[in-house]
């Protein structure tokens, strides 16, 4: 009688683990997934370019380095939105909006992603520093996002240009899809203005004997471009926009 006793405690006991483990897993899987749109719309004045680019994976933080929707409660904390998350690692998510960006500009001869081996011209270095949701100055949220970018000659990989972009904009209520729609339109403006110098850095043509380089141009410090708008001062957020309806 104590044998069966104990058998059945014990596999009660593995019942009631598996059913904890179970709920934790249930908790802790996302139930909705969410992304962001690539630029379709561009300068028409943008130069055709006869070079091919790739793109590498931006480098991120640990605390973006991640498929979770990240928010900031204060200046120094990350948390992040519970039983949501992209469809992507945030950085891979975001290397496939540049290079699909630029594709829709129909400006340049190729690009792509850097994990290919395409022999480019040109390598894109992303860095993403900010891509957060920041509660620390009220609600609804106001998304940030800032990129800076490396463009690197190849093979002999010289740096010819460095660049910051960096835009906000306020979600229009404190509900995930919403937020995500404030990432959307900030990162939208970003990778714009990115691809954009991108195009805009290097000569049309692809680098040769015959077309030198003046790289005491490209290594001034008074050329690296800093492009920001409509992020908070201080305290002040007035300047920040919410999102288009």
């Amino acid at each position: 009688m104590i044998l069966r006793w104990a058998v059945c405690a014990a596999a009660a006991a593995v019942l009631a683990g598996c059913q904890f483990i179970s709920a934790v897993d249930s908790a802790a899987e996302p139930t909705d997934l969410y992304t962001v749109s690539p630029k379709s719309t561009f300068d028409p004045g943008l130069p055709d370019v006869f070079w091919q680019l790739a793109v590498e994976v931006p480098v991120a933080a640990a605390n973006l380095n991640t498929g979770r929707i990240a928010i900031a409660m204060t200046p120094t904390s990350t948390d992040y939105y519970a039983k949501v998350a992209w469809t992507d690692r945030a950085p891979l998510m975001v290397q496939t909006r540049i290079v699909d960006s630029f594709e829709n500009t129909r400006k340049i001869v190729a690009v792509a992603r850097e994990s290919i081996a395409l022999r480019a011209n040109y390598l894109l270095q992303p860095d993403l520093r900010n891509f957060e949701a920041m509660y620390y100055y009220g609600q609804p949220p106001i998304v940030k996002v800032r990129i800076i970018a490396k463009l690197v000659r190849m093979p002999d990989r010289q740096i010819i240009g460095v660049a910051s972009f960096e835009r906000c904009v306020r979600a229009r209520g404190d509900k995930v899809p919403l937020v995500v729609n404030a990432f959307d339109q900030a990162l939208g403006s970003v990778i714009k203005r990115l691809v954009s110098w991108t195009l805009s850095t290097p000569p049309p043509r692809p680098p040769s004997d015959s077309a030198p380089y003046d790289i005491g141009r490209y290594r001034n410090p008074q050329n690296a471009v800093v492009d920001t708008e409509n992020c908070p001062v201080g305290n002040d957020t007035s300047k920040v926009p919410l999102t288009d309806e």
